[in-house]
């Protein structure tokens, strides 16, 4: 019993940690509404009233929130430095009330000054965020200069609530976060190969739904990847230490991603797109028929879930002869002698198996330390010191240069600064105009939209998103405005609910989080002796005009078009993949050792920008369906380039300790064309009026053909890299026709 009901706590919390990485949305939640709580209880216990009540649950919310830093260290500092700039944010708008004129230019400059500061990192966004919000509380309350001392009285509560909740109750330290994202990256690693396992078995009316599972458990996995990838510096001991986790990571997506699309080419006639995998709604491939005879797709359903085992076993349970036999049996395939008689393709698939759990039994060396080595097969005992010589390989590498960084106007902060200031007047003006008393709600709405957006495009998607939430928070407001009524601890009660909604799913809804706020405002009203319909119906224009006016702010003063934001991304983007390929195929050839991990870490950064800036472009709702399928086309052959790319990386990352990998001169050739295409469409990007073209020729992959007396050119791993060049390629030649880049074929 004892036994099942750990195995039933280990899935639950495997669940959990695939579908929260790090537990980040849960710990945000769970803070705020502890720190809510606890202002609650302290105020309470003096015996407040309800509008000082209301100010200090939304003090404490600001004050939790806002701070973003990952060390605890700096965040105690933001939260000190907070609380005088949240006291003179209240104090200011108390003494303002009266003056309307004067107030409003004071709240756009306080605006102007709270998005300038973000310049200076997190604890400026932090405290701007603070001064602003606080501002907001004041307006929302009455702030009166009479009720100014219980008013700092709530606000020093609330900021002593959130420093105990923080510190105290809910602690997340980076080495913890950490730990739960490699956690996180284990259980998605698991999920992804259990939906690998579901093409053995997917027939013709079942691959589509199975293939998109396959395409966002390969997403969801990356993402996990880049999230641990931003903590390991502060999450580890030692730079060393974080370059091993980053390489072991890098391994086990790598060869996971492999192991998927070569069980799509098992189940295919042909070999499988890596685009298939990327592009969302591509068709699937043909399944008609088994992957292999009975007792071979039998081996492989039994590998996969031998191989999801290795992943999931908890390091306390990993030792005994059950495990090692599973892991000695999957590495065993790495040895051609020991692969089961079937075709060339799923050969392949057992060889994937193979290298995976390389991967999986370096990912827990990496995170779980020395494991038991009495039971290695000869194949185990090899692969363990490949990764014994690649560890000890790892050095802290060179600090990246500093890049320039843009000045005046050009500087994002202040562009934005400008444009929320511009926009922020004009909602004022407006606000005014539908209401005297609650016009900030249009100010506040503007405010939102220019966060953490960098296009008007994507302003426009915002605004949208927070208006379609309000709409449906305003309806939720007057059911639970009506089943509340004068309950004032009920209301209390299910505004920490609404709250905790809304942080955990502000992530993965815009919508969502706008939703939960504005059926958490209809509480509120309630409390404050201020609810009726007119209101909710209100705060609908207010928000509609706020969005339009930053709109309209976005698209005429200092505009940045979401065609240019892009194509500049996309530059940044190609840039990387140069970088990466030509490193890693340098190396390959025989050149000097190079950083690959980080070159390849800026390419996944890079892409991610480009992908999050294209939104505007792939929206459901957006009336230009060309455009759409267009963008989402080039984001996928991009992350098509990239997973090829890091493949080539990683193979070279090996070149120094791996006994199986050698130089090849001959692969510089290889790779020239292709670069030669990346830099033409990168010149193309920068400036469509460049004349370029990219060319193509002989296969890369033709390479590998037997010479005449039918001896391969090329050893495995060495045709493995040129297969990986033809495919990077062809996903180059295939970015030319959508970015308007002409082709050309040499003449015979």
């Amino acid at each position: 019993m004892k036994a099942a009901g750990r195995s039933v706590r280990t899935r639950l919390r495997d669940s959990v940690a695939a579908s929260d990485p790090g537990l980040l949305r849960l710990t945000a939640g769970l803070r705020t509404v502890g720190a809510i709580a606890l202002t609650l209880a302290v105020l309470a216990v003096f015996g407040v009233d309800v509008k000082h009540l209301v100010a200090g649950a939304m003090a404490a919310m600001v004050a939790t929130f806002a701070i973003r830093e990952k060390e605890l260290g700096p965040q105690a500092v933001t939260l000190a430095l907070g609380l005088p700039v949240a006291l003179a944010s209240v104090s200011l708008s108390a003494l303002l009330t009266s003056r309307v004129v004067l107030g409003d230019a004071i709240f756009v400059l306080l605006i102007f000054c709270a998005v300038f500061v973000r310049r200076f990192g997190d604890r400026g966004t932090a405290l701007g965020l603070i001064g602003f919000q606080v501002y907001f509380v004041s307006l929302f309350v009455g702030a009166k200069v009479s009720g100014l001392p219980a008013l700092w009285t709530a606000i020093a509560v609330a900021f002593a609530s959130s420093a105990v909740v923080r510190f105290g109750i809910v602690p997340a330290t980076p080495a913890r976060i950490l730990q739960r994202l490699r956690q996180a990256f284990r259980a998605r690693l698991a999920q992804l190969i259990a939906t690998q396992a579901e093409l053995l078995d997917a027939g013709p009316d079942d691959i589509e739904k199975t293939l998109e599972r396959l395409r966002e458990g390969t997403a969801r996995l990356h993402e996990t990847a880049l999230m641990i990838q931003s903590r390991l510096e502060e999450g580890t001991p030692d730079e060393s230490t974080a370059r091993l986790v980053q390489r072991r990571i890098a391994d086990a997506e790598i060869a996971a991603e492999r192991l998927g699309l070569l069980l799509l080419t098992a189940r295919s006639a042909e070999r499988a797109d890596t685009l298939t995998l990327h592009l969302p709604g591509a068709p699937a491939p043909s399944v008609g028929h088994s992957p292999a005879p009975g007792e071979a797709t039998d081996i492989l359903r039994r590998d996969l879930a031998a191989l999801r085992t290795l992943v999931l076993k908890p390091p306390a349970e990993a030792r005994g002869t059950a495990l090692s036999h599973l892991r000695n049996r999957l590495l065993g395939y790495r040895d051609e002698e020991n692969l089961p008689e079937a075709t060339p393709a799923v050969q392949d698939v057992f060889r994937g198996i193979g290298e995976s759990a390389r991967a999986v039994m370096g990912l827990r060396i990496a995170l779980d330390g020395p494991q038991d080595e009495s039971d290695d097969s000869p194949a185990t005992a090899r692969s363990r010191e490949e990764l014994d010589a690649e560890d000890a390989a790892i050095d802290a590498g060179e600090e990246a240069a500093a890049e320039d960084e843009p000045t005046g106007l050009k500087r994002p902060t202040t562009r934005a600064a400008v444009q929320v200031a511009v926009g922020s007047s004009l909602a004022i003006v407006g606000g005014e105009f539908l209401s005297t008393q609650r016009w900030y709600w249009a100010v506040l709405t503007c405010w939102i939209v220019f966060i953490n957006t960098a296009s008007t495009g994507e302003i426009l998607v915002k605004g949208y998103r927070r208006l379609l939430g309000t709409v449906l928070g305003v309806v939720a407001g007057i059911v639970l405005a009506g089943l509340v009524g004068n309950h004032t601890w009920t209301a209390f009660g299910l505004v920490l609910v609404l709250i905790f909604a809304m942080f955990y799913t502000a992530p993965l809804s815009y919508t969502l989080m706008s939703f939960f706020v504005t059926a958490m405002l209809g509480l509120l009203y309630t409390l404050l002796h201020t609810y009726s319909m007119s209101v909710l119906l209100l705060r609908v224009e207010e928000t509609a005009l706020g969005a339009a006016c930053g709109i309209v702010a976005a698209a005429l003063v200092l505009p940045i078009r979401t065609d240019r934001r892009t194509n500049e991304l996309l530059g940044t983007v190609l840039e990387r993949l140069t970088d990466v390929t030509e490193g890693a195929v340098d190396q390959l050839s025989g050149g000097p050792a190079a950083d690959l991990l980080d070159t390849a870490r800026e390419l996944d950064q890079a892409l991610g920008d480009l992908r999050a800036a294209v939104q505007p472009l792939t929206h459901p709702i957006t009336p230009l369906r060309s455009r759409r399928n267009t963008a989402q086309y080039v984001v996928a052959l991009l992350e098509t380039c990239a997973y090829h790319a890091r493949s080539l990386a990683a193979t070279a990352e090996l070149l120094p300790t791996h006994p199986s990998i050698a130089a090849d001169p001959r692969l510089r050739g290889a790779v020239r064309r292709t670069v030669r295409n990346i830099e033409a469409i990168a010149a193309h990007v920068e400036d469509e009026d460049t004349v370029t073209e990219v060319e193509t020729g002989p296969s890369i992959a033709s390479l590998l053909e037997p010479d005449a007396a039918g001896t391969p050119r090329y050893g495995r791993i060495t045709g493995r890299v040129l297969r990986h060049l033809e495919r990077l390629d062809e996903a180059v030649v295939g970015l030319a026709r959508p970015l308007g880049v002409a082709v050309r074929t040499p003449r015979r």
